[in-house]
């Protein structure tokens, strides 16, 4: 099913001015800030009562407890541990073979993710690492480090003035270093890190722009990225599953590259001649 958030982004040209400040109200601390009564809601929203009841009835859900159920739902889904999301798989899916059953839960993440893709979006962070004129940041949590490791390899390759953050204590040092209007790519899927909201939080106070790959319950730092990238990674495992992120990472390297190319193929020429001088590859005669 989609998430209240998927919901709300995708009847937004819908909404009534009241309806678009609700809108966003809920979404600045989702899925908490919709979990209260309905006058705590439209009063934080500065609309009245009924907009709520409104509001609820146009994202297709019968009344606010309804409304509510669905958010309380996804808020455990939010934060789940690993045991938890097996057993949750366990239960409810037929005994076929893992693989078949991992790869029909991929293969629906990806499509669903590119139903709810916002091209504007997409377009957007494409643009931004795309400009040479901005440093671009990168660093992601305890798993999703490798997406932003695969993105930081590609641009690197691809343009100059790329720095991938470290999670060890020094990355506050990088920090200091970012400039307003540089890039700062961070990946956050639940159960959202510390560090890595912390870390978008600061870049975005020294002026950054913001850019968030994040799951189709939304981080945190949803409220503050000038662009979201939400991927669906819910599959047949104790662990979420990278592999409709790992294709927006790819496309967006892809449409950088080719925007560039041939700025882009010059340094990757140099680059090879780098390699060959190092021979990093292995040469076939």
């Amino acid at each position: 099913m989609a998430t209240v958030a998927e919901i709300l982004i995708s009847r937004k040209e819908e909404m009534t001015r009241a309806e678009r400040q609700l809108s966003d109200v809920i979404m600045d601390n989702y899925p908490i800030s919709g979990l209260g009564s309905t006058t705590e809601l439209a009063a934080a929203a500065g609309v009245s009562t009924p907009t709520v009841a409104r509001l609820v009835q146009k994202l297709g859900f019968a009344g606010y407890p309804t409304f509510q159920a669905a958010l309380r739902s996804e808020l455990g889904a939010m934060i789940q541990d690993p045991v938890s999301k097996r057993e949750t798989w366990q239960t409810h899916l037929p005994q076929e073979h893992i693989l078949s059953r991992y790869a029909e839960a991929a293969q629906d993440n990806i499509r669903r993710t590119l139903e709810n893709m916002d091209l504007g979006d997409f377009d957007g962070v494409c643009g931004l690492l795309a400009d040479p004129n901005r440093r671009v940041y990168i660093t992601g949590g305890r798993l999703s480090s490798t997406l932003a490791r695969s993105l930081y390899l590609h641009l690197q390759m691809i343009r100059p003035d790329v720095v991938l953050i470290p999670g060890e204590a020094s990355w506050p040092h990088i920090i200091l270093d970012i400039k307003p209007g540089d890039v700062f790519v961070v990946f956050d899927i639940r159960r959202y890190e510390n560090q890595s909201l912390t870390m978008g939080e600061m870049a975005h106070n020294r002026g950054a722009k913001l850019v968030l790959f994040t799951d189709q319950w939304r981080s945190p730092l949803d409220r503050l990225a000038d662009h979201t990238l939400a991927g669906r990674i819910s599959v047949p495992s104790a662990w979420d599953s990278g592999m409709s992120l790992m294709l927006l990472v790819e496309s967006l390297i892809a449409a950088v590259q080719e925007e560039h190319w041939e700025t882009v193929k010059e340094r990757t020429d140099a680059l090879e001649q780098a390699f060959d001088q190092t021979r990093l590859f292995r040469k076939f005669t």
